[in-house]
């Protein structure tokens, strides 16, 4: 969404990503600009992804502590409700795009595809690179904030911890300034040298051949599923499924402006008062939706990753893509306010299932953070159908004991 400051109209990111990508190709494309000029602007983009791979376990501590000491205090059965039914919803979301993505994406990458691909040029080597390793790895990152977040929220509740969940607040203010000021304003930068060099090497239109269908199969996934979702909460509620999708749309609009589950909260908890969910269950659903529950999210980074593996011809059996949509499911939870925060969490793990270079990982963001708007806006839907199941569990199964 594009809004005004100082008078003046400010491109939204998905805007900008898409100019970056055109202007990619178009420079990659221009023969007179000398090779130097080209390994600059990849230079420039490997820095970049090392700054980035660097934050990752950050954006973990600083995002998912501070949730969990948050919205764990006090919530007892409540919490594991909610978490094992957000969690559910979202590996279910990402078999149901692996299924579809393994047997329909073949149908528009051929042989002949793969074989362009992999015939194309070598792509170009950054002049140089910074050795810029992470403190720790993105798994050490997860188990030690879920581990600090509900050691905090039990101090609390023996009115202790108070300093220690300070430290993590402001750290995790830190990080959101860091991912504001230098990550997403940098990504379309960063775009633009991953789209030079694939349109140098000569395989980016057999890539954007792809694309678009991906994006449209994508979109179609995150519509069916959130239906799906509201149809399942709503009669197990005894609700209208047409009538609380209605209500959500001005959540849903919200989100595909902002790309933000944070910045849609607000506007998400007025969704759920319009759907009849009682205040004190949507103030700690919706919240707790928004950092874990990230349907829409694996949808389209399961989505992406098929295409990679079957463009690439690499193995992509479900007994390997089960485990990374697994893993994807806790790894994700460092996504929740930050545009693009999903697919960046994701990085670290792509290993799992073969994708390994620096090219893929770039097309992987290139894909990911042109459909992240929808994905977002699928997360935020999909937190209200949780909010109406868990809402009609409490009143039936908790609230009376």
């Amino acid at each position: 969404m594009s809004n005004r400051i100082g008078g003046k109209r400010k491109i939204g990111l998905v805007p900008r990503l898409v100019i970056a990508i055109i202007l990619g190709i178009i420079v990659g494309q221009l023969s007179f600009i000398p090779e130097i000029v080209f390994r600059i602007f990849t230079t420039l983009s490997a820095i970049f992804s090392s700054f980035l791979n660097f934050i990752i376990p950050f954006m973990i501590l600083g995002f998912v502590v501070r949730g969990i000491a948050d919205l764990a205090h006090g919530a007892g059965k409540l919490l594991g409700v909610t978490v094992l039914t957000a969690y559910i919803s979202t590996v279910v979301g990402g078999l149901l795009a692996y299924f579809v993505s393994v047997n329909l994406f073949p149908l528009f990458i051929s042989e002949e595809l793969v074989a362009n691909i992999s015939q194309a040029g070598p792509g170009l080597e950054p002049i140089f690179t910074i050795p810029l390793e992470p403190f720790f790895d993105v798994t050490g990152a997860i188990i030690f904030a879920f581990i600090m977040g509900l050691g905090i929220s039990w101090l609390r509740g023996h009115g202790q911890g108070q300093a220690l969940y300070e430290i993590f607040t402001d750290f995790g203010d830190i990080i959101v300034k860091v991912l504001n000021t230098i990550i997403i304003p940098l990504l379309p930068f960063y775009i633009f040298g991953n789209f030079v060099n694939l349109s140098y090497s000569g395989s980016v239109f057999s890539i954007l051949n792809v694309f678009w269908k991906v994006f449209l199969v994508v979109l179609v996934l995150h519509f069916f599923y959130v239906g799906l979702l509201f149809l399942i909460a709503g009669t197990y509620a005894g609700k209208s499924p047409v009538m609380l999708i209605k209500n959500q749309i001005p959540g849903y609009m919200t989100a595909l402006g902002t790309q933000s589950s944070a910045a849609t909260l607000p506007v998400n908890l007025k969704c759920a008062a319009n759907n009849g969910i009682s205040e004190d269950i949507a103030n700690f659903v919706v919240p707790l939706g928004s950092t874990i529950h990230i349907a829409g999210s694996m949808i389209t980074i399961t989505s992406c990753a098929t295409t990679l593996l079957l463009m690439y011809d690499l193995p992509h059996d479900f007994s390997i893509m089960i485990g990374f949509i697994m893993m994807l499911g806790v790894a994700m939870v460092a996504a929740p306010g930050a545009p693009g925060g999903a697919i960046m969490s994701a990085l670290p793990f792509l290993p799992m299932i073969n994708i390994t270079s620096e090219t893929m990982n770039q097309l992987m963001i290139s894909l990911y953070i042109t459909q992240d708007s929808f994905g977002t806006a699928a997360n935020v839907s999909g937190d209200n159908a949780i909010a109406v199941f868990v809402d009609k569990f409490y009143k039936d199964h908790i609230k009376n004991k």
